[in-house]
């Protein structure tokens, strides 16, 4: 199979993850016999400093021309000084999620035994967790016009705006996730005092008829906030707008104990992105310690969704459980003082899934 993809290494540790995450992808199609092709190009302030625009028409096009993206962090604190900037690294990542037509991220929460010692809820509550949640993208106040600061500075102003449309077709694929799973799906909003809330809420009442087979529940976004922590296997499919969800699904990156292992995608009606959770963490940039298991994920991810390539992503995921388990990993989840070097857990994981696969071949 022809695999075409744009790999985005963006800010930050972005490129350092983003190579371990590319050099598992090569190991795989090398393995499984695929012609993968890629080409790389710049986003956020990498393309800034380069070219004056943090998504610049050349990276949208190689976007556009490719299956998939592999997307790396985005973001550098050197425009963070300034909040009146008129461009900043995260612009890119917002104006390739439209320009994309990037409408729902997909983001699994699922713990792994043997990372339970680095949550800080306890065990019990926190083992075998696995569910999804699904963010709208392409609304809400991120994109609400009119936004901005009144002439004297003192007053800021944001717009929460949501169409129909945009709540229909992420609630639809809501339930289409929810009938592959366990036929469970909570619609997090704040209906008691936002009107695009009660809209949500007015639209999926609508869809639920659908779907009489699915276990449909409402929930306040602060309930839900504090039912993530409390009992986090409550949940199995959890939808939502846009703000709501970036901040649901950070806290619910606390069960797993660390962001760097938690991937995501980002699908719509262009090319989908495949990237991890975390940000670009600039204070390890080039001193080979961040932590490529979100991005190794996020490219297990990639082959099953963005070219149904399943037993590609199953390999991949084999390979990430085998090094936590053989305690291959960077020192932010490690359990004892032997750590490991970014490049080194990746190599490992090349390594593995060279192996395995040669096995499994042979048998």
């Amino acid at each position: 199979m022809k695999l075409k993809i744009a790999v985005l290494p963006g800010d930050g540790i972005g490129c350092e993850i983003t190579e371990q995450a590319l050099g598992v992808i090569k190991v795989v199609c090398e393995k499984f016999g695929h012609d993968l092709s890629y080409n790389k190009a710049l986003i956020g302030a990498s393309a800034i400093e380069a070219v004056g625009n943090p998504y610049p028409d050349t990276t949208h096009a190689i976007c556009m021309e490719s299956d998939a993206v592999l997307f790396g962090a985005i973001g550098h604190p050197k425009y963070d000084t300034n909040p009146t900037s008129e461009m900043r690294p995260e612009q890119g990542l917002l104006e390739m999620r439209k320009k994309l037509g990037l409408y729902a991220n997909i983001r699994p929460v699922v713990t792994s035994p043997y990372l339970l010692f680095k949550s800080p809820l306890r065990a019990n509550f926190i083992d075998n967790v696995d569910f999804i949640c699904i963010r709208e993208l392409t609304g809400g106040i991120y994109f609400g016009v009119p936004q901005g600061r009144s002439e004297d500075g003192k007053t800021a102003y944001d717009t929460c705006i949501y169409t129909t449309i945009e709540i229909n077709r992420i609630v639809r694929l809501a339930y289409d996730y929810a009938m592959q799973r366990k036929k469970k799906l909570t619609i997090v909003d704040k209906a008691n005092v936002l009107a695009t809330s009660r809209l949500w809420r007015q639209v999926s009442r609508k869809i639920e008829e659908e779907y009489p087979e699915v276990e449909t529940e409402y929930m306040f976004v602060d309930n839900a906030a504090m039912k993530i922590l409390q009992t986090p296997k409550y949940f199995d499919v959890i939808v939502t707008e846009n703000m709501f969800g970036d901040i649901l699904t950070d806290e619910a990156a606390v069960i797993t104990g660390s962001l760097g292992v938690l991937p995501s995608a980002s699908i719509g009606t262009h090319t989908s992105v495949f990237e991890p959770i975390h940000g670009s963490y600039p204070q390890a940039a080039g001193k080979n310690i961040a932590n490529p298991l979100g991005a190794i994920l996020s490219a297990a991810l990639m082959f099953e969704y963005a070219f149904k390539l399943y037993h590609e992503g199953k390999l991949i995921r084999e390979a990430v459980n085998a090094s936590i388990m053989a305690s291959v990993v960077t020192e932010d989840i490690a359990k004892n003082k032997k750590f490991y070097k970014t490049s080194e857990v990746g190599q490992w994981i090349v390594n593995y899934i060279s192996k395995r696969y040669m096995l499994k071949k042979n048998l």
